[in-house]
């Protein structure tokens, strides 16, 4: 994914979406450490799985309020709150999550390489 690290959120958005493996694994860091809203820490290979298994579909990204966006040359750090729904293991959920990436951009591509989650309390 070239561009901009907005451009490339939206892009990683789409993929998750959709399932799209391919598009994933171009935008996933080779050495991706992403800890989970249960703080399990998963590799790339772990996150690619679930997709490709069917493990994890999700269906909704909802984003509430404005991804906050900082660029340092070819380090860039996202945080984002999102409402998502889908399923695990055939298990629907929905739930408000806040996330925090780490992108790398080499040879004009940006990656993942650290993301967080954290699964917010629900409203009401």
């Amino acid at each position: 994914m070239t561009g901009n690290v907005d451009e490339a959120e939206h892009g990683l958005r789409l993929a998750m979406l959709a399932g799209n493996v391919d598009a994933l694994e171009n935008m996933l860091g080779e050495h991706l450490i992403f800890t989970d809203q249960n703080g399990n820490r998963l590799s790339r290979a772990d996150d690619i799985a679930a997709h490709r298994s069917g493990l994890l579909d999700i269906t909704a990204i909802d984003f509430t309020g404005d991804p906050v966006v900082h660029e340092y040359g070819d380090t860039a750090t996202v945080c984002v709150t999102a409402d998502l729904a889908g399923s695990y293991g055939g298990k629907a959920f929905f739930g408000t999550f806040a996330y925090s990436r780490v992108w790398l951009r080499r040879d004009g591509a940006w990656k993942v390489i650290l993301a967080h989650c954290s699964a917010l309390p629900s409203a009401g």
